[in-house]
Formats: C-alpha cells, sequence, structure tokens
C-alpha cells in the first residue's frame, strides 16, 4: 500500500537474537512499547476498523491543509497543528478567527502520533481522531465555520465532489461527517517511528551512552506512571497530584469534570515547546523539574533533569514525507471568505 511506503523505508527493522540488556527490559517492563517494524501490525494498529486507503489519505490530506474550511478562507488545520513544526504552532495558546487567542489559554498539542492517544482534546472529550476533526471547525475562536458552511464550501467545488466518490464510491453523500473523517484518516498516517523504538526493538547502539542513561533516570523518577505506552502519553491522568502547577492561573482549564487532563505524548517533544496545557513553559528541562514536583512530589536536579532531556533527543521521530497538496479551485458558488 502506497501511503505506507515512506514508513516502511523509515523504520529500522532490526531486532537482535541477542539478551535483552537489564535497561531494554526494565524499560519494557514499566509499560514502554515500540511503533511496530512491521506494516501490517502497524496498519492494524493505527486503523483497526480498516478505514483507511490510499485515495481516503490524499484527499484527507487536501482537506487538513485546505483553509476554506474556516469561516475566514485563511485557516487549515495545519495552521494550529503545522507538520513542519513538529506538528504545533509553536505559541503558548493557539490563535484562530480575527487572530483571537484560545479563551482557556489551551495549547495546541501535536497531531503526529495522535492516533495512538486514548483521548483526544487536553480533556479527553473525543474517543478518537475522526470525532476530534470536528471542533476545531466549528470552535468560534478556532476556525468558526458552521457546518452548514464547510458542507455548502466543499459541495461548491466539482474536484472535491469527484474525489469523495472516488474515495468513497459514487453515492457517497459529502456530509461534516464524512469530510472531517477523511481529515482523521489521513490523521491516522501520522506516526513518526524513532531511535527509541529502534532501541526497544533490540537494536541495543540506537541510543547513546548518555541517552542511555537519562532513560535510567526517566523510569527511576517514575515519569513513567504516566508517559508510558506506545505514545509516551496520551491517556486521562489526575493533575497537579502532589503540587500546585506553577503557572495554574494562566488561562481557566481545569481538565475535565473529574479534574483529568490528557497527558502529552512525549515523541518529538523536543521540537513542540512550550509545554503543559496553557503553554507556560518553553524550556523543557524546567518543564521536566515542574512535572516532577506537580506530579511526582519530588524535587529534580538541573543535572537529572538534563539527563532526561537527552533521552528525550531519541524521541525525535523519522517524519512520514508531506509534499503541500495543490487545491482545486474555488467556484462561483463557492461562500465568500467572512471576517465577522
Amino acid at each position: 500500500m502506497k501511503l505506507f511506503h515512506t514508513l516502511s523505508l523509515s523504520v529500522l527493522a532490526s531486532t537482535l537474537l541477542l539478551a535483552a540488556s537489564p535497561l531494554l527490559e526494565k524499560a519494557k517492563n514499566t509499560g514502554l512499547i515500540a511503533i511496530p517494524t512491521d506494516d501490517k501490525a502497524l496498519l492494524k494498529l493505527i486503523d483497526p476498523n480498516g478505514t483507511i486507503t490510499d485515495k481516503k489519505v490524499d484527499l484527507g490530506k487536501k482537506l487538513y491543509f485546505e483553509p476554506r474550511l474556516s469561516k475566514s478562507g485563511i485557516i487549515s488545520c495545519n495552521t494550529c497543528h503545522n507538520l513542519g513544526l513538529g506538528g504545533v504552532d509553536g505559541v503558548a495558546a493557539a490563535v484562530g478567527h480575527k487572530w483571537t487567542a484560545n479563551p482557556h489559554h489551551l495549547n495546541s498539542p501535536t497531531v503526529y502520533n495522535a492516533v495512538f492517544f486514548k483521548s483526544q482534546f487536553w480533556d479527553g472529550r473525543s474517543p478518537h481522531l475522526e470525532d476530534q476533526a470536528q471542533g476545531p471547525m466549528q470552535a468560534t475562536p478556532e476556525m468558526a465555520a458552521p457546518k452548514s458552511l464547510v458542507v455548502e464550501r466543499i459541495n461548491s467545488i466539482p474536484a472535491y465532489v469527484e474525489a469523495f466518490k472516488d474515495a468513497y464510491g459514487k453515492d457517497v453523500k459529502v456530509d461534516f461527517e464524512t469530510i472531517t473523517a477523511t481529515i482523521g484518516i489521513f490523521e491516522r498516517t501520522l506516526v513518526t517511528p524513532s531511535r527509541f523504538d529502534d532501541y526497544l526493538h533490540g537494536k541495543e547502539d540506537a541510543l547513546t551512552k548518555q541517552e542511555k542513561e537519562g532513560l535510567k533516570m526517566f523510569i527511576d523518577k517514575g515519569c513513567t506512571s504516566c508517559h508510558t505506552g506506545i505514545a509516551l502519553g496520551g491517556t486521562m491522568q489526575p493533575f497537579e497530584l502532589a503540587g500546585k502547577y506553577k503557572f495554574a492561573s494562566v488561562g481557566d482549564f481545569k481538565g475535565n469534570a473529574q479534574g483529568m487532563v490528557k497527558t502529552p505524548t512525549l515523541r518529538n517533544i523536543t521540537e513542540t515547546a512550550p509545554y503543559f496545557h496553557n503553554g507556560a513553559i518553553w524550556n523543557l528541562a524546567d518543564a521536566v523539574k515542574e512535572m516532577g514536583s506537580t506530579q511526582l512530589g519530588i524535587k529534580i536536579s538541573d543535572e537529572d533533569a538534563g539527563k532526561i532531556v537527552t533521552f528525550f533527543g531519541a524521541l525525535e521521530g523519522r517524519k512520514p514525507e508531506i509534499t503541500y497538496p495543490q487545491l482545486p479551485a474555488s467556484t462561483d458558488k463557492t461562500p465568500k471568505p467572512d471576517f465577522n
């Protein structure tokens, strides 16, 4: 299948027949899981319902970069989840319609590897990517586009209508749910295997000595109590478990009804500053130390935080090759941009 051609080239299948080191066994025993190297195993993991096809992915990519899905006609999914910037926008609070910062001062989480998250959004209100794609499009401070406007814009462009028929069959109804689900299908392919995955697969020299020291420190300090699994995050966890978050006053977000907050993935974490739900910390070592006091109730020294950050470098993943798509032209029937 074409969509995995790049992933297949980028994933290093190098499981060794040697006995695993104590650190490797320790990492696995704490619940750290590698992205599969086998295409079939990976596809089963990211597409359990069998929705992914090359045509749907190609169409979903166009829609992901499509600014006409916003009321103003200038904001796309890629605006806040920039695939060239680690899947984020690089600002503390997401900026949307009419240059409005998120009213809750929420930071845009990365879209890379989001398929591995158990929940979507900081408060976990969406169960999967296809559902998540509906939220920002309609949110007034984000893309501000009502369902009816999104549907009218896409259906006014014959090339899009034909692309949906080609991807789904001639009887497809190009409605809001199908449009947003197609974006979610594309997002499912945004997987970034890293040197850390190579290590978990048995390639001992995939990590440097210093990165291994950082991994051991990461485990020993208890970071894997939240940052675990294949995403090293992505689950709902209680926040301010052991202490008060230093920047709790920035924004008004308090988590879901139970006070739970989605744990951000650590994959590509070196590329996704600023950190925390409100983007209040820009330095990664500072973020590590703040997590120590807020979640673990411990003081992490500058030296130990530096070692953990060194390990984080091994989580920088190999990105799928993404070329900016050429989008079809509007027609006389396409609703005009609206900046109100």
